[in-house]
């Protein structure tokens, strides 16, 4: 048959771009009490006194980051009027570290062109820090926001937040007003953390809350009307699509893959409208591809824990205790040259497995001999770890 064409001639979507994880929208719809709190709680910046530290959670495709930038994008540009202001910001996704450490090497090297940059490795934390508040003592700004995106990648390990939020106070930092605002997708995350960490970064908490069936339809209709040519949608779909995200997660993100998923099934069948069924088709067909997704996008020490249960539970030697697990997860971070975590902190990352559905626990209890715990399994294929993680040393 052989190759056909290529053309712009598409009788589906207007512009497919819209439905994409990388489209940057202009607006949040749905979160005018978010926007309006996170507002109020920067406040301070535009009077000129030092930022609150911020800490915002909630589950991923509710707006966070998006909220994020619209809110400091403004503030950026409302800061013009005032002459003596002078706000700088700077972001880090904090999903590919694993530590306070990595972090503080990373935000060294916003700083810097990178043919200076500091390797990940081989400095005392002393030094890190000492680097990091001089860059921030030579920065010439009133104030300077550090955005920490996914901060729970960094599992307990909270000293860069509590280094960063006590800059001033500690006398590191002497010109220039440092803020923090942590967003995170794990609502275990603030509980994992050291009281003197929750003092110094949780001045103000912000929780997004997963969208309702009406949140995600209204969302839906607006992101079609930029998307989808007009009468390309039968009338039941964007209810459909809604009803189905808000029911499995309130995620936005993953209402609007499902409504793209079933135009791109009609596109490839040359099918005129898009009906139920192709939403039906689409949510199958992403669900065979979720679990690989998330199983890809768990920091680091996550996923040698779950490969430690993995490869246990390759020999039958699962269930298993966390201190068998956690003995094969140390011996995993010498083979992927990882620094390893506190087995405290590996419990908290099967806690989180076990919320994602990847693991499972039976509790034992042996009385006044052997007491209570927990034994660990896989709850999922082996061969979809395998496929995921495709961990290389």
């Amino acid at each position: 048959m052989g190759l056909e064409s290529f053309t712009r001639d598409d009788p589906i979507f207007i512009d497919e771009s819209v439905f994409r994880d990388n489209y940057r929208p202009t607006e949040l719809i749905e979160r005018d009490d978010e926007l309006a709190a996170y507002q109020s709680a920067l406040r301070p910046v535009i009077n000129g006194a030092p930022p609150k530290n911020i800490f915002i959670y909630g589950q991923t495709g509710v707006g966070k980051t998006l909220a994020t930038r619209l809110v400091t994008d403004r503030l950026l540009e409302d800061q013009r009027q005032y002459s003596d202001l002078n706000i700088k910001q700077i972001t880090l996704n904090c999903k590919s570290v694993n530590s306070s450490y990595q972090v503080a090497v990373n935000l060294v090297n916003k700083f810097r062109e990178p043919d200076d940059y500091i390797p990940s490795t081989g400095y005392p934390p002393t030094r890190i820090y000492q680097m990091l508040w001089q860059h921030l003592n030579d920065l010439e700004a009133s104030h300077l926001l550090i955005v920490l995106d996914e901060i729970d990648s960094i599992g307990a390990d909270g000293e860069i937040l509590y280094e960063i939020p006590r800059a001033n106070d500690n006398d590191h930092v002497e010109d220039t007003y440092v803020g923090v605002i942590g967003i995170s997708n794990d609502f275990t995350f603030r509980d994992s953390l050291s009281a003197r960490v929750k003092d110094s970064l949780c001045d103000e908490e912000l929780h997004f809350p997963p969208y309702d069936a009406n949140n995600l339809r209204h969302i839906l209709s607006r992101r079609a009307e930029k998307g989808y040519h007009n009468g390309v949608l039968e009338d039941g779909v964007i209810p459909l699509c809604a009803a189905r995200a808000a029911n499995e997660s309130g995620s936005a993100r993953m209402a609007l893959k499902l409504l793209y998923k079933a135009g791109d099934l009609a596109r490839q069948r040359d099918e005129p409208t898009v009906k139920e069924s192709h939403v039906d088709e689409a949510r199958k067909l992403i669900e065979e591809g979720k679990i690989k997704d998330e199983l890809a996008r768990l920091p680091i020490h996550s996923k040698l824990t779950l490969r430690a249960i993995t490869n246990l539970s390759k020999v039958d030697e699962t269930p298993a205790k966390r201190r068998k697990i956690y003995s094969l997860y140390l011996e995993l971070c010498k083979e992927f040259a990882t620094d390893p975590v506190t087995d405290r902190t590996i419990h908290d990352r099967i806690s989180q497995l076990r919320q994602k559905g990847f693991v499972e626990a039976e509790e034992k209890n042996e009385g006044l001999s052997g007491g209570s715990y927990n034994l660990y399994d896989l709850k999922i294929r082996v061969d979809a770890v395998d496929e995921a993680l495709n961990l290389e040393a």
